[in-house]
């Protein structure tokens, strides 16, 4: 019986995940900036940032969860 190829079940291909590993490199040096300059201390607020930089380069990433 054939084997299925090892394809990943992910919703970001590759160009974003080097995006997002590339940002969150950068938190965990202490060097990620938000908008407004300052850094970033809050891991959920580098991972926002990651993925809508992600987006903006045009990599395929999940969609934003909207909140109520």
């Amino acid at each position: 019986m054939a084997t299925k190829s090892s394809q990943s079940h992910s919703k970001t291909n590759a160009k974003g995940k080097r995006k997002i590993h590339k940002v969150m490199k950068e938190h965990k040096s202490g060097t990620l900036k938000s908008g407004s300059g300052k850094k970033v201390k809050s891991r959920k607020q580098a991972v926002a940032i990651a993925l809508s930089e992600a987006r903006k380069s045009g990599a395929k990433v999940p969609k934003k969860k909207k909140s109520s």
